[in-house]
């Protein structure tokens, strides 16, 4: 790298992907007010692919303006049942209702990357991963959420596929890293054609 790397993102998950790649990091949290920024946007009938465009557009330009001399990477994603947006559970009640209604259907999880230098968005990324959930019974999901608690509110949808959640699940079609939230192999391709990684 011939600047340093932000990642404009508290995810533990994103990071852990980063990480996994070998590059040299530090983490600023983006000071963005994200219901705040998508409430005109969802008004104006954002499609929620290009609603995790713009909110990784907002982080990664927050944070590139406090660190200019930086390249910043934001994310977002967001979770798209046939047009429809899924936020994260407020409690296990809400989470689900999530899961049922995404029982035996098919969803896509939109991951959005941008990087910034100067405090403007300098490239994009967007993958949008399927993923099926089983038809499992009342009693199964009843048992999942008691095992995992309060942890179900911490992703949208309910779940966190790369834990026992994966039980729930009857098909994934898509990269690991992009079902992180953190599209790896074409944020990595976006770093090159920026100079910003050796080949």
């Amino acid at each position: 790298m011939s600047r340093p790397l932000i990642l404009a993102s508290g995810s533990t998950a994103r990071a852990a992907v980063l990480r996994s790649a070998g590059l040299a990091f530090s983490v600023v949290r983006p000071q963005v007010d994200e219901r705040a920024l998508e409430t005109p946007l969802l008004a104006a009938g954002i499609r929620p692919d290009a609603l995790a465009t713009a909110l990784a557009d907002a982080k990664a330009a927050e944070v590139s303006a406090r660190f200019p001399e930086a390249v910043v990477i934001g994310a977002d994603q967001t979770l798209d049942l046939d047009g429809r947006r899924f936020v994260k559970p407020a409690d296990v009640a809400e989470a689900r209702a999530q899961l049922l209604e995404l029982r035996g259907r098919t969803h896509l999880l939109h991951s959005a990357v941008s990087l910034a230098i100067g405090g403007e968005v300098v490239a994009r990324v967007l993958v949008s991963p399927q993923l099926t959930l089983r038809v499992f019974s009342d009693a199964a999901l009843a048992g999942w959420l008691a095992f995992e608690g309060e942890a179900v509110t911490e992703s949208v949808g309910g779940y966190k596929i790369e834990g026992p959640a994966i039980r729930l699940f009857e098909r994934v079609e898509g990269d690991q890293s992009a079902i992180l939230g953190l599209p790896l192999l074409p944020l990595l391709a976006g770093l090159r054609d920026l100079g910003e990684l050796s080949e």
